[in-house]
């Protein structure tokens, strides 16, 4: 008799947390992403030309800047930088695991585009494949296969739903995950596009931690293999920001150069007056080497760095 009632007194507790468990599933399913299998899905999934519908100035900007073309790089430098990687460096290194094309993973790529492609995340390894071989081609192909594989790798950029969707929170436990409704910037509020039909302010999107998610501090020591690039960000917080500096990243590279979106560093003339002092004094002179009279330059150069940061840097 005992026994029995031990057995009703177990399940009688069972039951409310059985349908709990049951309930929660129900109303809270596991979500599948879906991850691009192609550039071309990749590209589709981060379209972002509706946007210059409204903000066309603004896309004019963006297409000027190298966040444009981020995986082709200046002159396709970066897409030659993702071939040497593979061919110099993840096939050489004894336990990265790639001996050949079909080796290549997202993982295998991510010190690079961690920076330069963030959203490849949300993609299989069949595309880090696809970008290598494309590279591949734009360096080892005949002129028509270099065109067409610079052609499709300038499809994958940095652009608005990278900055102001994908990546726009920073301290995801204060301000909450990206929505994917909303777009973030210096409003918020109703936004005028079905996708995207909200808007929300991110105060950091104006600071220059913003920027430093990617213009970083040094090596991605979070990675198996870390990786020495980009260390602007640390520059700007231990020599400029600490002795003083109130400028951000934003202040010097969109407002005060005028440049908006059309973000630059060195190769832009604005740029180089604003972050350098450039001295040059020279005079014309005569060496007696024994015998031998030479003409000689006697040269003074003074250079001084005006800007927030090392130069150059990324």
């Amino acid at each position: 008799m005992r026994w029995r009632f031990l057995i009703l007194l177990i399940l009688f507790l069972l039951i409310p947390f059985i349908i709990w468990s049951a309930s929660s599933q129900k109303s809270s399913p596991k979500k599948v992403i879906k991850k691009a299998k192609t550039i071309d899905e990749l590209v589709a999934m981060y379209d972002s030309r509706e946007c210059e519908t409204c903000h066309a100035d603004i896309a004019e900007e963006w297409k000027k800047s190298v966040h444009a073309y981020s995986i082709f790089g200046t002159a396709g430098r970066t897409a030659a930088t993702f071939y040497t990687t593979y061919k110099i460096g993840l096939r050489s290194f004894p336990y990265s695991g790639v001996k050949d094309l079909k080796d290549v993973k997202v993982e295998h790529l991510r010190f690079c585009t961690k920076c330069h492609l963030p959203q490849l995340e949300e993609a299989e390894d069949s595309v880090a494949q696809e970008i290598i071989k494309l590279a591949m081609d734009f360096m080892e192909g005949d002129e028509e296969v270099a065109e067409k594989a610079a052609e499709k790798l300038q499809k994958l950029n940095i652009n608005c739903l990278i900055c102001h969707q994908r990546n726009a929170i920073i301290h995801k436990w204060v301000d909450g995950y990206p929505q994917k409704d909303t777009v973030y910037g210096s409003k918020s509020g109703v936004h005028p596009y079905d996708k995207f039909p909200k808007m929300k302010e991110i105060a950091t999107m104006k600071e220059s931690i913003f920027c430093g998610q990617c213009h970083g501090l040094g090596p991605n020591f979070e990675f198996d293999e870390p990786s020495q690039c980009a260390t602007l960000y640390g520059y700007y917080l231990w020599a400029y920001a600490a002795k003083g500096g109130a400028k951000s990243c934003q202040d010097c590279h969109m407002r005060e150069s005028k440049l908006g979106h059309n973000i630059q560093s060195y190769k832009e003339s604005v740029m180089q007056k604003m972050a350098i002092d450039f001295h040059f004094n020279a005079r014309p002179m005569f060496w007696r080497d024994g015998r031998v009279i030479k003409p000689l330059i006697f040269a003074e150069v003074e250079i001084k760095n005006k800007a927030g940061h090392g130069i150059p840097d990324g």
